[in-house]
């Protein structure tokens, strides 16, 4: 798709050419079939533990966003799959250094030309954003959708860090909860009900706290 082609169906709304540029959902899902997978959030409090080694053991790892990693240690190096819902600078995109790009926001004017062309683009269908924003009764974070669309494939565990619904804030900025769309108490109730209907899911909260514990917990 030419540049002017993409613009034109971003300036549209033309969901139907836009998901021409995406792999289909059930190639990506296969993708991660068998797999260990680490999905890392952007809570402070993770840049105080040792985890990074573990996150990069895993088969695939998967970051947020502008996907901070402030240290080996505590981050890991490794980022193979990227989930968006922000426009990403070449500088960030080179530091980053994603296999693949997943765009899971419902702002598609945000969605770049380049990430759009990447290999392996990947476009969250609209109907599965409304599906969980209804679920939670709120605007789910990248994060949410994300545990909700890998928990579909076939992988063998899918390991949370960096979570902890906003207790220390984003490393990717300073903003409170009370200043973002989401409703962080719901979610963590959800990832909750999730990790005991499904023994895949794990958490690890930041810090270094016991493996699995919930996210309600203390």
């Amino acid at each position: 798709m030419t540049p002017l082609r993409f613009y034109t169906a971003r300036f549209l709304r033309n969901e139907e050419m836009l998901a021409t540029l995406s792999v289909p959902q059930t190639e990506l899902l296969a993708a991660a079939t068998g797999k260990s997978v680490a999905l890392i959030g952007n809570a402070r409090a993770l840049a105080d533990g040792q985890q990074g080694a573990e996150i990069d053991g895993h088969d695939l790892v998967i970051r947020i966003n502008l996907a901070p990693m402030p240290s080996a240690e505590s981050h890991g190096t490794r980022t193979d799959w990227l989930g968006l819902a922000t426009r990403l600078r070449r500088t960030e995109r080179r530091r980053i250094d994603p296999a693949r790009i997943l765009w899971m926001s419902h702002k598609r004017k945000r969605l770049d030309w380049r990430s759009a062309h990447s290999p392996g683009f990947y476009l969250h269908p609209l109907a599965d954003y409304e599906a969980l924003k209804s679920q939670l009764s709120a605007p789910p974070t990248t994060g949410a959708m994300l545990i909700e669309l890998l928990l579909r494939s076939g992988l063998s565990r899918l390991d949370l860090y960096g979570f902890d619904f906003f207790a220390s804030k984003s490393l990717s900025g300073g903003r409170s909860a009370d200043q973002v769309p989401h409703d962080f108490t719901s979610e963590a109730d959800w990832v909750d009900a999730l990790m005991k209907q499904d023994t895949r899911l794990r958490l690890h909260p930041p810090g270094g706290a016991t493996e699995g514990q919930s996210p309600t917990a203390g």
